[in-house]
C-alpha cells in the first residue's frame, strides 16, 4: 500500500516531535510545519530528528493565514502526493487576566489556536471524503475543558476545537473520515519545566497520577486515532491527563 503522507503542525515543539516519531513508527511520510522566520532552529532539529533515524520533511506556514496553508497544502500533494492524516497541533498562548488582556492577545490566541483548525482542514476535507478515507486529531487541552485564570482566549479557543471537530466529524462519517481531538494535561516538556519549582510541585500535587505526563504519553494517543483501524473512533475526545479532569 502507498505510504499515507501525514501532516503536523507545530511539528518541532515538545508535544509535534514526539508525534512526528510516531507516525513515522506507523510508516507515514511525514511533513512537520513550522513558523516562518525560524529557518535555523526548523533546520537543526529536522538534522537533529534525521541523526535519530527519523525523515521528516519541514515547511514553514503561518496557520492563523487561511491562504498561506491552502498553498501549503497544495505544495505538499504536488511534491509528495495527497494529504491523508493532519494533526492541528500548532498553539500559542497570551496569558492575562481578563481584565488586564488586549485586543491583540485575544485576536492572536484564536486565530492561532482556533481559526487554523479552518484553515488547515478545509482545503484537504473534500479530498479525503472523495478518496473515502482520512483522519484529523486537533489538538486541544485540558484547559479547553475545564478553563483556567489567565487564559480566557486560549480556554476558549481550546474549548471551541471540540465543536468544531464534532461538527465536521459528522460530515465525513460515512466517507471514510474519522475527526477526534486530544486534549493534554500538564506534559513534561520544555515549556512546563520552566514554571517555577514550587508552582510546579503543586500542579504534580493535583495530577492523581502523581507525575506530570511525558510527550510520548500524547503521540500515543495521536497514533492510535490516525490508525487504520480507528475508522470507528469519530466525534470524540481523548483526555490524557492523568485524571486531573474527569469529564
Amino acid at each position: 500500500m502507498t505510504q499515507r503522507i501525514a501532516i503536523v503542525t507545530g511539528a518541532n515543539g515538545g508535544l509535534g516531535e514526539s508525534m512526528c516519531k510516531a507516525l513515522i513508527q506507523q510508516d507515514r511520510k511525514v511533513v512537520g510545519t513550522y513558523i516562518p522566520g525560524h529557518e535555523e532552529a526548523a533546520n537543526s532539529w529536522q538534522e537533529s530528528m534525521k541523526q535519530q533515524g527519523f525523515d521528516i520533511t519541514m515547511k514553514a506556514v503561518d496557520v492563523a493565514d487561511y491562504s498561506a496553508c491552502k498553498a501549503l497544502l497544495e505544495e505538499v500533494e504536488n511534491e509528495l502526493g495527497p494529504v491523508d492524516i493532519l494533526v492541528n497541533n500548532a498553539g500559542i498562548t497570551r496569558d492575562a487576566p481578563l481584565k488586564k488582556m488586549q485586543p491583540e492577545q485575544w485576536q492572536a490566541v484564536i486565530q492561532t489556536n482556533l481559526n487554523s483548525m479552518f484553515n488547515m482542514c478545509q482545503p484537504v476535507f473534500e479530498a479525503m471524503c472523495n478518496r473515502g478515507w482520512g483522519r484529523i486529531v486537533n489538538i486541544s487541552s485540558l484547559n479547553g475543558e475545564k478553563g483556567q485564570f489567565g487564559q480566557a482566549n486560549y480556554s476558549a479557543a481550546k474549548a471551541g476545537i471540540y465543536g468544531f471537530s464534532k461538527a465536521i466529524a459528522q460530515e465525513g462519517a460515512r466517507k471514510g473520515v474519522t475527526v477526534n481531538s486530544v486534549s493534554p494535561g500538564y506534559i513534561d516538556t520544555p515549556m512546563v519545566r520552566q514554571v517555577p519549582e514550587k508552582v510546579l510541585d503543586m500542579i504534580v500535587e493535583g495530577i492523581p497520577v502523581g507525575r506530570l505526563g511525558q510527550p510520548e504519553e500524547i503521540a500515543r494517543a495521536v497514533a492510535f486515532l490516525t490508525d487504520d483501524n480507528a475508522g470507528f473512533i469519530t466525534g470524540t475526545n481523548m483526555s490524557v491527563n492523568g485524571g486531573q479532569y474527569m469529564a
